[in-house]
């Protein structure tokens, strides 16, 4: 075997010696695990991501709330029946047994009863981050999607040549609120791409009611040549109260059915202020902190009435040219949700349908006596979304088995497609650029050609997702 080259390098008269990269000690390139992200991810589903889904939808009352309450206390994962090997063999899915403790209370005569219950069999990951579905290896690709938070968009308007801002208000799980600026200083809201209203109505269904409350609360940010909180005032002068501002939000909201206090109230209660309905999630909370400058607590997952006035001030300041807008293409405004969190959605969806399945039997079973938690769950809902995520999902693939690089290269993909992401057809150029927040964080080469050209992407060697899902 011959010798290895070495290259002569001249000395250079002693200035700037020239090092020689020709020969590199392979002891002194550490790689990292380059599937901790897919493992890291797992991992946090068994152990936090399965208990904060019975959490959630802990205790289930029936639809009267005087008979029974069905509470989910604990869960535990078991060893798989089958090895890896017997699966692939097989033509069976690698998976473990989920049970959790089922709480019955019987509300009449105060008595509990206690069971263990099989909930369904969860894939389980291999040590090489796949999972073996029907004998096949498959791996999930992690997808890249818009962070929850707050977005300030700036635009030009074409016939004034001023800058007028619109803002989004985008939760982990719920309706999402955009706030627009017109060119004649009015400000109104959508929510969830319903009709427009004026932000004075909604400010008034929140719970700042008359005009002098509207205009003490932004008297220090609506002082310039342009007074947009003023001016739409005095556009929205039919409505004057909370009980009118209501009726009216209702109308638009849901037009068509007769309004009604009550119901109103309870939309406006159920759009933004029930965590079961609408949920800022943990990464929106800390990114709303962040761009309001709040100090709110991580565990308050809902909005509040101070983080919509402090968004329609951070508004006004970007329209009056005194803040800027957001980048949102840049990659802290963009997370990954891994593995483990795309599984913990598709079982939300399965223990959301189980909990209508648990109502229903809760209303038809007679005797207290008799009723069980067995008697009341039933598991075929959380069977059917996993079977269908692993089975058909965008962003469950048969594993790329070209070359161990190729593998390597599929368990750190990121995808911008997929449920609650983009598609092909609807990404514009720059979502598919090269951002300068790329560095160092995604490969700026390696991306397929055709139409998925910049939404598909690899991880760099050194990146790391942190709790929040950013990559770093």
């Amino acid at each position: 075997m011959e010798p290895a080259l070495v290259l002569s390098i001249p000395k250079n008269n002693g200035k700037n010696p020239l090092k020689d990269f020709g020969l590199i000690d392979e002891s002194s390139f550490h790689a990292p695990d380059l599937v901790h992200i897919q493992k890291a991810s797992y991992d946090w589903l068994l152990v936090e991501g399965i208990k904060e889904l019975f959490d959630e939808i802990s205790p289930i009352d029936d639809s009267s709330g005087d008979r029974f309450e069905v509470s989910f206390i604990g869960h535990e994962i078991r060893e798989p029946i089958r090895t890896e090997e017997e699966c692939r063999k097989e033509e069976v899915t690698y998976s473990a047994p989920l049970y959790t403790t089922v709480e019955l209370k019987i509300k009449s005569n105060q008595e509990v009863k206690q069971q263990v219950l099989f909930m369904g069999d969860i894939p389980k990951m291999t040590k090489f981050g796949t999972f073996i579905i029907n004998g096949a290896e498959r791996v999930i690709v992690s997808q890249l999607v818009r962070s929850p938070g707050a977005y300030f968009q700036a635009n030009t308007d074409p016939t004034t040549g001023r800058i007028l801002c619109d803002a989004k208000l985008i939760p982990y799980r719920g309706a999402w609120v955009e706030i627009e600026t017109s060119n004649r200083n009015l400000i109104s809201v959508k929510i969830d791409r319903k009709r427009k209203a004026p932000i004075t109505t909604f400010l008034r269904c929140i719970g700042i009611e008359t005009d002098d409350e509207i205009l003490d609360t932004f008297k220090d940010v609506d002082t310039k040549e342009y007074q947009f909180i003023k001016t739409t005032l005095e556009k929205d002068s039919a409505v004057t109260d909370k009980n009118e501002a209501l009726i009216e939000f209702y109308k638009r909201i849901r037009p068509g059915e007769p309004p009604n206090l009550n119901n109103a109230s309870k939309l406006i209660d159920d759009l933004f202020f029930n965590q079961r309905k609408y949920d800022l999630g943990r990464v929106g909370r800390y990114k709303l902190n962040k761009k309001l400058k709040s100090d709110e607590p991580l565990t308050n997952r809902t909005i509040t009435r101070a983080d919509l006035v402090n968004i329609m001030k951070h508004l006004v300041k970007i329209n009056n040219e005194e803040a800027e807008a957001d980048d949102i293409d840049h990659l802290g405004n963009r997370r990954v949700r891994g593995v483990g969190e795309l599984i913990q959605n598709q079982i939300r969806v399965g223990l959301m349908r189980m909990e209508r399945v648990i109502k229903e039997r809760m209303t038809t079973q007679m005797d207290p006596e008799v009723t069980t938690p067995a008697a009341l769950v039933n598991i075929r809902p959380i069977v059917a979304s996993l079977r269908e995520f692993f089975g058909g999902s965008q962003l469950s693939q048969f594993m790329d088995q070209t070359n161990p690089l190729s593998e390597l290269t599929h368990k750190r993909r990121l995808s911008a497609l997929g449920p609650g992401g983009l598609s092909r057809e609807r990404a514009g150029f720059d979502v598919r650029d090269v951002h300068h927040s790329h560095y160092g964080r995604i490969c700026p080469i390696e991306t397929p050609e055709g139409p998925n050209i910049g939404l598909l992407g690899s991880l760099s060697t050194y990146a790391k997702t942190n709790d929040y899902g950013f990559i770093e």
